[in-house]
């Protein structure tokens, strides 16, 4: 692997070629936390069961200007099916490939390289600068950013502003930024019958006949209108099992898992009331276990959103979309606590794929425009 002259590039080779798959950081926050400890930062490791996290500042007062990301990444998935080794950095045809380059290693040189040029061009400049960084995002992310969180609220420590790396853009670097995200919370539902054999339908109670007008009641529901930010609420069926394997028996039980990413027009105890209504309604005899996975957020027009659309302008000569289009991310449990949350990284049309891959230039490109949200948000904000 050839190193790249430029710093963000020749960082992020570095850190994707550390194999770190969740929850293993694989000394990636040891590589960034060297170079923030040159700018004066305080790095602080916090280590949760089996995640390491990094939470380092630099500064003592307000505002909080913090990056967020993961060091861990997917598996690589089948071996034979990559051009190149998928730790092994390479860069052809102006695409750096391997693990993690848009998801989200990149984007964590970026903010690396453009904390270093912002600190050497403002060395006393206004707030705080932190960063948050966890080896367990693509996983259970249980021990990861929502501790780290849970110990900085135990002492009043408060993040202002937050750029998660994910890759939001989708044709063209900067042209989406995430401002929020639905809510998700999922189901794993039981329905209990009675098993017997399929001559006798007096002697059993079949939980498929049972389940069906339930589980077409649910997905026919209207939840809500969405808003000005989000779509309606949508309810989707993943997978549904039953049967015990022959054609003669009704089996005991169904089980059914479902999604809902709803809009900020519910919370999740109206979805958990309304769900087990229905259920109740149509007479199962069953058991939900639930899964709260984050609220919905939303950033509306403030200082942080109105640094990142200028950043962009700048640099990009474009104007972003706001969306909260997408699955979750680690903004989730950033947002609760008061923070302004914007999601901003590369093109996401590779991420977890084989071949992941990103352009340089826009690499390049992501660290002049988190450069230049820094200026907006610390300087001329101040």
């Amino acid at each position: 692997m050839k190193k790249h002259s430029n710093c963000t590039i020749s960082l992020a080779q570095a850190l994707i070629e550390r194999p770190s798959v969740t929850p293993e950081d694989f000394g990636c926050q040891q590589l960034m936390s060297e170079r923030l400890a040159k700018l004066g930062f305080n790095n602080e490791s916090m280590v949760f069961e089996d995640t390491t996290n990094l939470w380092s500042r630099r500064g003592n007062s307000g505002p909080v200007f913090c990056f967020a990301g993961h060091t861990d990444v997917v598996p690589a998935g089948n071996l034979e099916s990559w051009k190149t080794p998928p730790f092994d950095p390479v860069i052809a045809d102006g695409m750096l490939y391997g693990r993690g380059a848009a998801d989200m290693k990149g984007s964590l040189a970026a903010m690396i390289v453009a904390t270093e040029r912002f600190v050497a061009d403002h060395p006393n400049h206004s707030g705080s600068i932190a960063f948050l960084i966890t080896s367990d995002e693509e996983g259970p992310f249980i021990n990861g950013t929502t501790r780290v969180i849970d110990t900085l609220e135990a002492r009043n420590e408060k993040i202002d502003y937050c750029i998660v790396g994910e890759p939001s853009s989708t044709s063209k670097l900067g042209d989406v930024v995430k401002n929020g995200r639905r809510g998700s919370i999922s189901g794993e539902l039981t329905i209990h019958g009675k098993q017997g054999h399929v001559a006798y339908p007096d002697h059993v109670i079949n939980p498929i006949h049972k389940a069906m007008p339930a589980l077409g009641a649910l997905s026919e529901l209207h939840w809500d209108n969405g808003n000005e930010y989000f779509p309606p609420t949508s309810f989707q069926l993943s997978n549904i099992q039953s049967g015990t394997g022959a054609t003669n028996v009704v089996p005991g039980h169904l089980t059914a898992l479902f999604n809902l990413r709803y809009s900020t027009e519910l919370i999740a105890e109206m979805i958990v009331d309304k769900v087990e209504a229905l259920l109740t309604q149509h007479q199962l005899d069953f058991d939900i276990n639930w899964v709260f996975n984050g609220q919905p957020f939303i950033t509306e027009p403030s200082t942080l959103v109105d640094s990142v659309v200028q950043a962009i302008k700048t640099c990009c000569n474009i104007t972003p979309e706001l969306s909260t289009s997408g699955g979750t991310s680690d903004g989730r449990f950033i947002a609760p606590t008061g923070a302004q949350v914007v999601e901003l990284g590369p093109c996401n049309a590779t991420i977890h794929q084989v071949n992941e891959c990103v352009a340089v230039q826009d690499l390049i490109l992501l660290t002049d425009v988190y450069y230049q949200t820094l200026v907006n948000a610390l300087i001329n904000d101040a």
